[in-house]
């Protein structure tokens, strides 16, 4: 294919699907507020205003939660609603999605509490701005995940925004008080019932903290509320020639988080550490809140790990017969040293679809892309390296770009994976697979999937991390079909179950909600779980904090 045909194909391509984005109903948002600066060490350069949230970091550092029983004393064992089979919701075995619950009236000593904590006082509107809601609307977006198939019986009672780490603080300790649960909420980009909220209860928006606190252009580091989404940050970085790189094939945000500001389940505001990028004072808290997935607390600031934006690179896209041919190129590369930043695959269903959602004919077969940094003449070389591998397996069209237009497009791409696959069953839900292997399984891990999706009567697109071992599988199917459901999760329950035999996990990246609490038990053992939970108890005693979430309800002591 010449190289002027694939790049015509490609921004047509990314042209097409933003236009569908922006119209779709998944991508509608609620609140719009400017970003506001303080403190730049290095720069009193102004940030400018994002229509939306982008994935905000606090939902991508710890995602929303969901109760499945709220007691008034530290439990021994979580709810015993059971699902028709006689287990567990969220235990193991279980295959209910939506989340059962009991549902208590707020308090109206609650409901006076957080509405004189969310009033303030506009002087130059003279009015009093009420950042706290009940309204029905709003509070169902809240309580249905936009991106997810499972659903709760109940939505939030209340809606609150805090605009500052105090009124966080004020709002969290009423809750206890009451022994009300709360649940945290963010972009709502979660997809294994994160935000759900079974009992009712609290649910705070961050969406108003959005402030960069500070930039530390020479450490390379940024402070910011977890309100702001990375491409809004971004957008302010720029400027500064850095980067946060929370991206397709950059890794997960747990690797770039330096620091956080927590709010505990009793109102107590705890930092977990310094700004050194390398600390062994003391238990690795950063790490325990970050993986809590909003169980421990409520995140209120974030100090995040930046890189510098490249000098140069190069992004090639490569054409294989199999998707395993793919995927030993991915293990390959990564095996020879050259230092790639980015390697991304997609099967033939995948790039099927994008042709489908842009009337395209890019060629429908297995394809990798990569990125390649450093100087010009270094990722020339490298892409060239790479270039020699892949037709060591079978590789064919390999084009490679360095123009910095041609190159967002074609990301655009991989980024826009899943509305693609929409686009060939708009009316369908998304069973999202996250599993991850150790990288020399994944060629085995990925063909053995592909087998079993092929014979599918489910349209089931894949992407992956090719370079860490992790791929999605986008399972789409009908959610009012029973067959659909059981072949869903067939698939689901395949894919996990042959990771964890090679010593992998049932989520790279998604976090585990409600969807894989089945799985903890298998993949870390009753012991971890234990700790966990005595974690949890000590931390939360009045079991406000996202009860019922990611530690499954079977787990007792």
């Amino acid at each position: 294919m010449s190289y002027s045909s694939w790049f015509s194909r490609l921004r047509s391509c990314s042209r097409t699907i933003n236009a569908n984005l922006r119209s779709h109903p998944r991508f509608k948002t609620n609140h719009s507020n400017p970003i506001t600066t303080t403190d730049v060490v290095t720069s009193s350069r102004p940030i400018l205003s994002w229509s939306s949230s982008l994935l905000p970091l606090a939902l991508a550092v710890s995602a929303g939660s969901l109760a499945i029983h709220v007691q008034t004393n530290p439990s021994l064992c979580d709810s015993l609603d059971v699902d028709v089979g006689g287990v567990r919701v969220g235990g193991k075995g279980s295959t209910e999605y939506l989340v059962k619950g009991s549902h208590k009236d707020i308090p109206k000593e609650l409901l006076d509490e957080l509405k004189a904590i969310c009033q303030k006082w506009v002087m130059t509107l003279l009015v009093i701005q009420d950042n706290m809601t009940m309204d029905y609307d709003e509070r169902y977006i809240h309580g249905r995940p936009q991106n997810s198939f499972h659903r709760a019986v109940n939505i939030p009672d209340v809606l609150v925004f805090p605009r500052s780490e105090e009124e966080v603080s004020k709002i969290v300790k009423s809750c206890n008080m009451h022994k009300v649960p709360i649940v945290p909420y963010g972009g709502a980009t979660s997809v294994e019932g994160h935000t759900l909220s079974p009992h009712g209860g609290v649910c705070i928006d961050m969406s108003l903290m959005k402030r960069v606190k500070a930039l530390h252009v020479e450490d390379m580091d940024v402070v910011v509320e977890p309100g702001i989404g990375w491409q809004e940050l971004n957008e302010y970085l720029e400027p500064y020639g850095l980067f946060f790189p929370l991206d397709p094939g950059y890794g997960t945000m747990r690797e770039n988080v330096i620091n956080l500001k927590v709010v505990l389940a009793n109102g107590d505001v705890v930092k977990t550490g310094s700004r050194a990028r390398k600390s062994a004072a003391g238990y690795d808290l950063t790490r325990l809140v970050i993986g809590s997935e909003g169980t421990l607390g409520v995140i209120t600031e974030v100090t995040l790990k930046l890189q510098k934006i490249p000098q140069h690179s190069v992004v090639a896209m490569c054409n294989f017969p199999t998707i395993k041919d793919a995927a030993d190129v991915a293990i390959a590369t990564m095996l020879s040293g050259i230092q790639v930043s980015r390697v991304e695959l997609l099967d033939e269903v995948q790039i099927k679809a994008i042709n489908f959602a842009n009337g395209k004919n890019l060629p429908e077969a297995p394809t990798l892309m990569f990125e390649f940094i450093g100087t010009e003449a270094y990722s020339r070389e490298q892409a060239l390296i790479v270039q020699r591998i892949a037709s060591e397996h079978r590789g064919s069209d390999f084009v490679f770009t360095e123009d910095p237009e041609t190159k967002k497009e074609l990301w655009k791409i991989r980024k826009e994976a899943l509305w693609a696959g929409f686009a060939m069953a708009p009316n369908y839900e998304a069973m999202a697979t996250d599993v991850c292997v150790p990288l020399s399984n994944l060629a085995e891990m990925i063909s053995r999937s592909k087998e079993l999706l092929d014979a599918s009567p489910l349209i089931c697109p894949i992407v992956a991390h090719a370079g860490d071992g992790n791929f999605h599988t986008i399972i789409l199917f009908d959610p009012n079909n029973d067959e659909h459901w059981r072949e869903a999760e067939r698939l689901n329950h395949f894919m996990v179950s042959t990771a964890l035999t090679m010593a992998g996990t049932c989520t790279g990246e998604h976090g585990v909600g409600t969807g894989k609490m089945k799985y903890l038990e298998k993949e870390l053992g009753m012991e971890a779980l234990m700790t966990m939970k005595r974690i949890k108890t000590a931390l939360d005693p009045n079991n406000i904090m996202n009860p019922g979430k990611l530690i499954p309800p079977h787990v007792c002591f």
